[in-house]
């Protein structure tokens, strides 16, 4: 099996980024199955994205702004012959709007995650890098019909745009400190969002253990999720997900005079 590993924006990891996530990924697998980093256009969105960085306010702004790069991106898989697109944001940036542009399956990891999650308890709490993240999460949830799921969203606070590898000891201070107050307000289990730092500066098997409740790895429900999927050629529903054949990718920047 051969996935695109789609990330949200046109902006590069570092080769050392890169070669740790490969690494990721490969671990979180089946021995056959392969990954391909894969990287949008910046149709636009990009200036905005940075600007939120710049001011530590990503509020899904940036996400909306991207979909139609992401859009292409998934047809591009498709045509190419990728069994599926794995979206390596935590929060489904373009993930229901290429469902309606192709017929591969198209893996958001929120959405995996939070029904995953809902297999093994009755309630979960959610905990996301910034205050700003908050509000777009759980419309998503909302959106997801799993509101009743959700026992509370915390926030660790933090947020950068370089190496985050020096960060690693805060992170799991200020996870733990979140992790620990949504349990004691009834979480049975704790998804972190925010694939830069959960799992590629702390893996959820360095918090589990300290918070006595099953800690999501969203990067590996998702890529175990896309093997399903693709090993027993299970595809959306064409039903709920209208799908026109023949999509160009080009068509998705292209303007009508």
């Amino acid at each position: 099996m051969r996935f695109m590993f789609l990330n949200h924006s046109a902006q590069r990891h570092s080769p050392q980024l890169e070669a740790h996530i490969a690494k990721l990924l490969k671990s979180y697998a089946s021995p056959e199955t392969t990954f391909e980093l894969a990287y949008p256009e910046d149709l636009g969105g990009g200036a905005v994205l940075s600007l939120l960085e710049e001011r530590k306010a990503l509020s899904g702004l940036h996400h909306i702004l991207e979909t139609p790069a992401l859009v292409k991106k998934a047809i591009e898989a498709e045509q190419k012959g990728f069994d599926g697109v794995i979206q390596s944001n935590t929060f489904d940036p373009g993930v229901e709007a290429s469902r309606l542009a192709v017929r591969i399956p198209v893996i958001g990891l929120l959405r995996a995650s939070l029904h995953f999650a809902a297999t093994l308890c009755d309630r979960f709490g959610l905990i996301v890098p910034l205050e700003t993240h908050i509000p777009h999460t759980a419309r998503l949830v909302q959106t997801y019909g799993m509101s009743g799921f959700v026992s509370g969203i915390r926030t660790v606070g933090l947020y950068d745009t370089g190496d985050l590898s020096g960060y690693h000891d805060v992170v799991i201070q200020r996870t733990l400190e979140v992790g620990k107050e949504l349990v004691a307000q009834g979480a049975q289990a704790l998804i972190p969002l925010g694939g830069k730092i959960y799992p590629y500066v702390v893996t959820p098997e360095e918090l589990e253990p300290h918070l006595g409740v099953p800690v999501i790895n969203t990067k590996a429900v998702g890529i175990s999720y896309a093997e399903l999927m693709a090993r027993s050629k299970i595809k959306h529903s064409i039903k709920a997900y209208p799908c026109p054949p023949g999509l160009d990718p080009e068509a998705v920047s292209r303007r009508v005079n």
